[in-house]
């Protein structure tokens, strides 16, 4: 069975955690979009690992896990992070490959992306790690992939400066490359999950363009990215918070107002731990917007959907959620591809009453409190999508499994 984990708001979601936590019943593990630009915190009791590019798989040693085409993949990054798990007692060895499709990030790609992003007129506010460069060379054809390495004309065409930083790595990635197509094929039945980057809102094609990354963080993305058909994937897993965050600049309507609930914002901020595993940077909070989340579901399929940091509100009166937007005079309950649109909607706000008790000491769904029910049964009926994980905290035991995902 495949199965495909997807943000589905701006990324930031608990992707990581949840992949982490699935991966215990699957062979394999996909990464198929992205790259160093994406943060995944994987918290095992007082052990905590920030991963960047290899899926949070790789944590359980006996799952093999692998880079996929989709992905842009910074060799020194790479390597960094390898040695960080290695260091940490986690035994790589013959885990982790590579798709030989995958693009390499260029030292001056990233000397590039920062450069861009900061004498735009309105920087888009990218993480400044080469991504979206790489992408465009990709789609203008002067990308590099891992299988060019070992392809000396094409070496030839390359910078001085490219070819010294790649010397030191073209051996070891080459030697980590697979034909991920044909390895899938021979192991398709298997257990598959497919881990996506970044999020829906955030994507090349249906995100808040430009304000969005330059991969494909779309369920769609997982078939090319992981080189399987569309109709080899079984399953589609929208992951969301409990609220909505945003980094980096581009329309939010749902976000907390900076002056009449700037308090509140801290409190979900520093509650949810919401600083960019990557950049460090302090997330924009807001409340749920189920506008938005219904437009995810839709446009990828969504399955259902895996609830996280709902545990944040446990100390809350009363819970609001974002059901509409207003426009001028409209009222608007599509999301809208217009940013213009987007930048000046006012959320519309539902009042939900607040549970007042810690739900991370639940060991299932029955034993959550009346009110922190309604709220989820209310987001499945908005969004037509039930909910079959809800986690309630870091840890993996911290996790409510309704429904298991590997079933069809």
């Amino acid at each position: 069975m495949k199965v495909v984990v997807i943000g589905a708001q701006w990324g930031d979601e608990g992707k990581g955690k949840i992949v982490d936590y699935l991966a215990n019943e699957a062979q394999i593990i996909v990464r198929f979009s992205g790259g160093a630009n994406a943060g995944h915190t994987i918290v095992i009791g007082n052990e905590e690992y920030a991963l960047h590019l290899i899926p949070s798989g790789i944590l359980y040693p006996d799952k093999m896990v692998i880079l996929g085409a989709g992905m842009v993949i910074d060799p020194a990054s790479f390597f960094k992070e390898l040695a960080m798990l290695n260091n940490r007692g986690i035994d790589t060895t013959g885990r982790v490959f590579i798709s030989d499709r995958a693009h390499i990030v260029l030292p001056r790609s990233i000397d590039i992306d920062k450069k861009r992003d900061a004498e735009r007129k309105k920087p888009i506010g990218t993480t400044g790690q080469g991504i979206g460069i790489t992408y465009s060379m990709k789609s203008e054809r002067e990308g590099i992939r891992i299988a060019d390495l070992s392809w000396k004309d094409k070496l030839d065409e390359l910078e001085t400066a490219d070819r010294e930083f790649l010397a030191p790595y073209a051996e070891r990635l080459l030697d980590m490359s697979i034909d991920l197509s044909t390895y899938l094929v021979h192991r398709k039945n298997s257990q598959i999950l497919f881990e996506g980057a970044q999020g829906t809102l955030l994507d090349l094609d249906l995100g808040t363009y430009p304000y969005v990354s330059s991969g494909m963080s779309c369920a769609a993305g997982a078939a090319i990215g992981g080189c399987v058909g569309p109709r080899a994937l079984d399953k589609v897993l929208g992951v969301f918070k409990a609220y909505s965050t945003r980094v980096g600049n581009g329309p939010f309507p749902s976000e907390f107002d900076t002056d009449s609930e700037d308090e509140l914002c801290r409190f979900v901020r520093d509650t949810g731990r919401e600083y960019g595993v990557t950049t460090g940077r302090p997330r924009r909070c807001g409340y749920l917007d189920l506008v938005a989340l219904r437009y995810a579901c839709l446009t990828n399929s969504i399955d259902s959907l895996v609830m996280t940091h709902l545990d944040v509100y446990d100390t809350l009166d009363e819970v609001k959620a974002c059901i509409a937007y207003r426009i001028g005079d409209k009222m608007v309950e599509t999301f809208p591809a217009s940013i213009e649109a987007l930048n000046n909607a006012k959320p519309v706000l539902r009042t939900f009453p607040g549970w007042k008790k810690s739900l991370s000491n639940a060991l299932t769904y029955e034993e959550f409190p009346l009110e922190a029910m309604e709220y989820i049964k209310f987001i499945e009926r908005f969004c037509e999508t039930p909910i079959d994980i809800v986690s309630v905290g870091y840890d993996r035991k911290e996790t409510i499994i309704r429904k298991s995902p590997w079933t069809k």
